[in-house]
């Protein structure tokens, strides 16, 4: 039975067993449902959809290692974690990078850090 959410996103992922782990892990999503080209991963109240990219456009993208910043691309998910610290620890075991604490800065009463998963992908974690 698929779950009731209130927000959710799409992403794109050439390599879909890892980014699905990645997100799976670092977030604690549970898999919703699974299929060879995409995964759905929830939570309540946010679901996450990773889709494979098509093989024939999959093979002109180059993920560097470490993964390139796309910071060039116009949306960057966010996630409200328990922990900056815990998450950072967590990224960085499952192939991503959350930047170092003193790139960390307030917004709106939480504690912020962008940083990447294993693709690239600019995330933002907010703490409260």
């Amino acid at each position: 039975m698929a779950s009731t959410f209130q927000a959710g996103a799409v992403l794109y992922a050439k390599n879909l067993a890892l980014v699905k782990e990645f997100y799976e892990a670092v977030l604690s999503l549970n898999v919703e449902h699974a299929e060879n080209d995409h995964v759905v991963l929830a939570s309540t109240p946010f679901q996450l959809v990773i889709l494979k990219v098509r093989e024939h456009i999959a093979s002109s993208i180059e993920i560097e290692s470490p993964p390139r910043h796309r910071t060039e691309a116009s949306i960057k998910l966010v996630f409200e974690v328990p922990s900056i610290s815990a998450a950072r620890a967590m990224t960085h075991l499952h192939g991503g990078e959350l930047f170092p604490p003193e790139r960390e800065w307030n917004f709106q009463g939480y504690r912020v850090c962008d940083g990447i998963d294993p693709e690239g992908n600019v995330f933002q974690f907010r703490q409260r």
